[in-house]
Protein backbone atom coordinates (compact mmCIF):
# COMPACT_ATOMS: atom_id res chain seq x y z
CA UNK A 1 0.00 0.00 0.00
CA UNK A 2 1.11 3.56 -0.87
CA UNK A 3 1.47 6.30 1.90
CA UNK A 4 2.17 9.67 1.89
CA UNK A 5 2.79 11.30 4.99
CA UNK A 6 4.11 14.40 6.88
CA UNK A 7 7.54 12.98 9.12
CA UNK A 8 10.24 14.18 10.69
CA UNK A 9 13.33 12.16 10.92
CA UNK A 10 14.31 11.29 14.56
CA UNK A 11 16.54 8.13 13.62
CA UNK A 12 18.69 6.83 11.21
CA UNK A 13 21.24 4.30 10.60
CA UNK A 14 22.95 2.77 8.37
CA UNK A 15 21.68 -0.72 6.54
CA UNK A 16 24.15 -2.98 4.40
CA UNK A 17 26.44 -1.53 2.06
CA UNK A 18 24.28 1.78 0.63
CA UNK A 19 21.13 1.68 2.66
CA UNK A 20 19.81 3.59 5.59
CA UNK A 21 16.76 2.75 7.73
CA UNK A 22 14.95 5.90 9.09
CA UNK A 23 12.96 6.18 11.95
CA UNK A 24 9.60 8.81 11.35
CA UNK A 25 7.49 10.47 13.89
CA UNK A 26 4.59 11.25 11.90
CA UNK A 27 1.45 13.68 11.89
CA UNK A 28 -0.91 10.74 10.75
CA UNK A 29 0.48 7.43 11.38
CA UNK A 30 2.67 7.67 14.32
CA UNK A 31 6.38 6.26 14.64
CA UNK A 32 7.26 3.98 11.85
CA UNK A 33 10.29 2.70 9.68
CA UNK A 34 11.18 3.38 6.39
CA UNK A 35 13.88 1.92 4.14
CA UNK A 36 15.81 4.68 2.05
CA UNK A 37 17.91 2.56 -0.76
CA UNK A 38 20.99 3.80 -1.79
CA UNK A 39 21.04 6.67 0.77
CA UNK A 40 24.34 5.92 1.62
CA UNK A 41 25.40 7.24 -2.36
CA UNK A 42 27.08 10.27 -2.64
CA UNK A 43 24.70 10.92 -6.00
CA UNK A 44 21.37 9.63 -4.48
CA UNK A 45 18.61 11.78 -4.56
CA UNK A 46 17.05 10.55 -1.47
CA UNK A 47 20.48 11.14 0.79
CA UNK A 48 19.37 14.31 2.38
CA UNK A 49 16.00 13.14 3.23
CA UNK A 50 17.36 10.29 5.65
CA UNK A 51 19.08 13.16 7.65
CA UNK A 52 18.58 13.11 11.09
CA UNK A 53 15.84 16.15 12.18
CA UNK A 54 15.26 16.28 8.29
CA UNK A 55 11.04 17.33 8.21
CA UNK A 56 9.65 16.25 4.88
CA UNK A 57 6.79 14.53 3.36
CA UNK A 58 7.67 11.05 2.39
CA UNK A 59 5.73 8.62 -0.08
CA UNK A 60 6.49 5.19 0.77
CA UNK A 61 4.96 1.47 0.08
CA UNK A 62 4.48 -0.69 3.21
CA UNK A 63 2.62 -3.78 3.73
CA UNK A 64 3.68 -4.92 7.42
CA UNK A 65 6.25 -3.67 8.70
CA UNK A 66 9.25 -1.85 7.18
CA UNK A 67 7.85 0.56 4.89
CA UNK A 68 10.48 1.22 1.05
CA UNK A 69 10.94 4.85 0.38
CA UNK A 70 9.33 5.55 -3.60
CA UNK A 71 9.30 9.88 -3.41
CA UNK A 72 10.34 13.04 -0.55
CA UNK A 73 10.76 16.06 -0.66
CA UNK A 74 12.25 17.80 2.09
CA UNK A 75 9.76 21.13 3.67
CA UNK A 76 12.75 22.22 6.64
CA UNK A 77 15.92 20.65 6.19
CA UNK A 78 17.51 21.76 9.72
CA UNK A 79 20.99 21.57 8.68
CA UNK A 80 21.93 24.07 11.31
CA UNK A 81 20.73 21.69 14.09
CA UNK A 82 23.51 19.37 12.65
CA UNK A 83 26.29 21.53 12.52
CA UNK A 84 25.94 23.06 15.36
CA UNK A 85 27.14 20.96 18.37
CA UNK A 86 25.30 22.15 21.55
CA UNK A 87 22.14 22.31 18.90
CA UNK A 88 22.85 19.06 17.52
CA UNK A 89 23.44 17.51 20.75
CA UNK A 90 19.58 18.94 22.00
CA UNK A 91 18.32 18.00 18.56
CA UNK A 92 19.48 14.27 19.24
CA UNK A 93 18.16 14.33 23.07
CA UNK A 94 14.40 15.06 21.67
CA UNK A 95 14.83 12.62 18.84
CA UNK A 96 15.42 9.93 20.89
CA UNK A 97 13.61 10.48 23.76
CA UNK A 98 10.31 10.58 20.91
CA UNK A 99 11.85 6.96 19.65
CA UNK A 100 12.26 5.41 22.69
CA UNK A 101 8.92 6.52 24.52
CA UNK A 102 6.81 6.01 21.80
CA UNK A 103 5.51 2.52 20.59
CA UNK A 104 5.95 1.76 17.12
CA UNK A 105 2.41 2.67 14.49
CA UNK A 106 1.77 4.43 18.10
CA UNK A 107 -0.62 7.63 17.75
CA UNK A 108 1.85 10.73 17.97
CA UNK A 109 0.05 13.58 16.43
CA UNK A 110 0.53 15.82 19.32
CA UNK A 111 4.32 14.84 19.58
CA UNK A 112 4.86 15.87 16.70
CA UNK A 113 3.47 19.35 16.17
CA UNK A 114 5.19 19.47 19.62
CA UNK A 115 8.70 18.38 17.86
CA UNK A 116 8.48 19.91 14.86
CA UNK A 117 7.98 23.19 16.78
CA UNK A 118 10.99 22.38 19.52
CA UNK A 119 13.13 21.63 16.46
CA UNK A 120 12.27 25.02 14.64
CA UNK A 121 12.53 27.21 17.69
CA UNK A 122 16.33 25.72 18.21
CA UNK A 123 16.74 27.18 14.82
CA UNK A 124 15.34 30.42 15.71
CA UNK A 125 17.80 30.61 18.51
CA UNK A 126 15.62 29.79 21.56
CA UNK A 127 17.17 28.78 24.53
CA UNK A 128 18.00 24.44 23.85
CA UNK A 129 17.33 23.77 27.64
CA UNK A 130 13.89 25.70 28.14
CA UNK A 131 12.86 23.47 24.88
CA UNK A 132 13.69 20.25 25.90
CA UNK A 133 12.13 20.73 29.44
CA UNK A 134 9.17 21.94 27.45
CA UNK A 135 9.69 19.24 25.43
CA UNK A 136 9.79 16.65 28.51
CA UNK A 137 6.62 17.51 29.89
CA UNK A 138 4.93 16.80 26.33
CA UNK A 139 6.88 13.39 26.63
CA UNK A 140 5.20 13.33 30.34
CA UNK A 141 2.08 13.89 29.19
CA UNK A 142 1.76 11.33 26.53
CA UNK A 143 3.34 8.97 28.31
CA UNK A 144 0.20 9.80 31.18
CA UNK A 145 2.50 10.98 33.47
CA UNK A 146 1.63 14.87 33.48
CA UNK A 147 2.38 15.73 37.31
CA UNK A 148 0.40 17.57 39.61
CA UNK A 149 1.60 20.79 40.23
CA UNK A 150 -1.80 22.48 41.71
CA UNK A 151 -2.51 20.97 44.57
CA UNK A 152 -0.67 18.37 47.11
CA UNK A 153 -0.71 14.60 45.63
CA UNK A 154 -1.71 13.73 49.22
CA UNK A 155 -4.23 15.61 50.33
CA UNK A 156 -5.06 17.86 48.09
CA UNK A 157 -4.82 21.06 49.49
CA UNK A 158 -3.68 24.34 47.49
CA UNK A 159 -1.67 25.89 50.57
CA UNK A 160 2.39 25.58 50.06
CA UNK A 161 5.10 26.22 49.74
CA UNK A 162 5.47 23.09 48.16
CA UNK A 163 8.23 20.32 47.51
CA UNK A 164 8.47 18.31 44.22
CA UNK A 165 7.93 14.33 45.01
CA UNK A 166 8.75 12.74 41.51
CA UNK A 167 8.03 9.59 43.16
CA UNK A 168 4.44 11.08 44.16
CA UNK A 169 3.95 12.53 40.71
CA UNK A 170 3.84 15.94 41.75
CA UNK A 171 3.91 18.54 44.71
CA UNK A 172 3.46 17.82 48.30
CA UNK A 173 2.17 20.06 51.10
CA UNK A 174 5.05 21.00 54.00
CA UNK A 175 3.05 18.72 56.19
CA UNK A 176 2.68 15.94 53.72
CA UNK A 177 6.68 16.22 52.74
CA UNK A 178 7.68 15.16 55.51
CA UNK A 179 6.96 11.79 54.78
CA UNK A 180 8.81 11.73 51.33
CA UNK A 181 12.89 12.15 52.30
CA UNK A 182 13.60 13.04 48.55
CA UNK A 183 10.97 15.50 47.73
CA UNK A 184 12.93 19.00 46.85
CA UNK A 185 12.29 22.36 47.58
CA UNK A 186 11.84 24.72 44.99
CA UNK A 187 12.20 28.45 44.28
CA UNK A 188 9.31 30.49 43.55
CA UNK A 189 11.02 31.18 39.97
CA UNK A 190 11.59 27.30 39.35
CA UNK A 191 8.35 26.41 40.35
CA UNK A 192 6.30 29.33 38.16
CA UNK A 193 8.60 28.22 35.61
CA UNK A 194 7.48 24.32 36.01
CA UNK A 195 3.59 25.18 35.90
CA UNK A 196 4.01 27.05 33.02
CA UNK A 197 5.75 23.86 30.96
CA UNK A 198 3.10 21.74 32.37
CA UNK A 199 0.62 24.00 30.38
CA UNK A 200 2.64 25.34 27.40
CA UNK A 201 2.17 24.57 23.84
CA UNK A 202 5.72 24.87 22.10
CA UNK A 203 4.24 26.65 19.42
CA UNK A 204 3.83 29.62 21.50
CA UNK A 205 6.92 29.87 23.31
CA UNK A 206 8.41 33.50 23.06
CA UNK A 207 11.91 34.88 24.00
CA UNK A 208 12.46 33.57 27.62
CA UNK A 209 15.00 34.63 29.85
CA UNK A 210 16.13 32.25 33.02
CA UNK A 211 18.71 32.62 34.84
CA UNK A 212 21.37 30.22 35.40
CA UNK A 213 21.02 29.31 38.84
CA UNK A 214 17.69 28.47 37.79
CA UNK A 215 17.96 26.79 34.96
CA UNK A 216 20.09 24.31 36.87
CA UNK A 217 17.14 23.91 39.22
CA UNK A 218 15.01 23.17 36.42
CA UNK A 219 17.41 21.11 35.39
CA UNK A 220 17.59 18.44 38.07
CA UNK A 221 13.93 18.44 38.67
CA UNK A 222 13.02 17.66 35.38
CA UNK A 223 15.79 14.81 35.43
CA UNK A 224 14.15 13.18 38.42
CA UNK A 225 11.04 13.31 36.81
CA UNK A 226 11.66 12.03 33.52
CA UNK A 227 14.08 9.04 35.34
CA UNK A 228 11.41 7.93 37.84
CA UNK A 229 8.35 8.44 35.51
CA UNK A 230 10.15 7.12 32.45
CA UNK A 231 13.10 5.28 33.49
CA UNK A 232 14.46 5.06 29.88
CA UNK A 233 18.46 5.23 29.61
CA UNK A 234 19.15 7.47 26.79
CA UNK A 235 22.81 8.12 25.11
CA UNK A 236 22.06 11.39 23.77
CA UNK A 237 21.66 12.42 27.63
CA UNK A 238 24.94 11.43 28.76
CA UNK A 239 26.56 13.65 26.00
CA UNK A 240 24.19 16.30 27.17
CA UNK A 241 25.84 16.12 30.46
CA UNK A 242 29.39 16.06 29.46
CA UNK A 243 28.74 19.31 27.09
CA UNK A 244 27.95 20.67 29.92
CA UNK A 245 30.54 19.49 32.49
CA UNK A 246 33.16 20.89 29.78
CA UNK A 247 30.92 24.22 29.38
CA UNK A 248 32.00 24.49 33.50
CA UNK A 249 35.36 23.96 33.56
Amino acid sequence: MLYRVEGIVIRSMDYGEGNKIITLLTKTNGKLGVMVRGAKKVKSRHASLAQPFTYGEFVFFRNKGLGTLNHGEILESHHLLREQLDLSAYAAYLAEVTDKTLQEDESGELLFEQLKAGLMAMVEGKDPQIVSHLYEMRILEAAGYSPELEFCVGCSTDQGPFRLSPHSGGVLCPRCARNDAQAMAMSEGAYKLLRLFSRMDIRRLGTIQVKPETKKELKKMMRELMDVQIGIPLKSRSFLDQMDKYSFE
